[in-house]
């Protein structure tokens, strides 16, 4: 299950686990494939639609906090997911856009939110993407 803000790269890095071609659409509401759970960035900003998020995580495998290496803040609070009652991971998405400094920030965004393992990637590139498929397919997370 992908949790993060509007445009931070979740439909693209479910198209990229999935084989599909890179496009843009925008999710407007939570899309469950066979591996996938993607949630539209609305349900992470507005407070009043975390229920929606914390009902679908209870039928995640694994839980993947996603947050762009440019984004100018965090949406997680730190200790995000201490109601999630499964494995969570962080994942930096866009990191072709940022220098190291900042993807330090927001890698530290994602571990005070509860994020275990945390992958940097490039959707456009592929950086970091092998790491993640073989994190996401070990015993741990399925």
């Amino acid at each position: 299950m992908l949790i993060g803000p509007s445009q931070c790269g979740k439909t693209s890095l479910t198209q990229v686990l999935r084989g599909e071609t890179l496009r843009y659409q925008k999710t407007q509401a939570i899309v469950w494939t066979p591996t996938t759970i993607d949630t539209p960035g609305e349900y992470l900003e507005n407070r009043c639609l975390y229920s929606a998020l914390l009902t679908s995580a209870c039928e995640a495998d694994v839980i993947a906090l996603v947050l762009n290496a440019d984004a100018p803040w965090s949406p997680f609070s730190p200790g995000f997911t201490a109601p999630m009652n499964r494995p969570v991971i962080g994942v930096i998405t866009k990191a072709d856009l940022a220098a190291p400094p900042r993807l330090q920030q927001v890698r530290a965004w994602l571990d005070a939110a509860g994020a275990g393992h945390i992958f940097i990637t490039s959707a456009l590139t592929g950086d970091g993407l092998d790491d993640l498929f073989a994190c996401l397919n070990t015993e741990e997370y399925q």
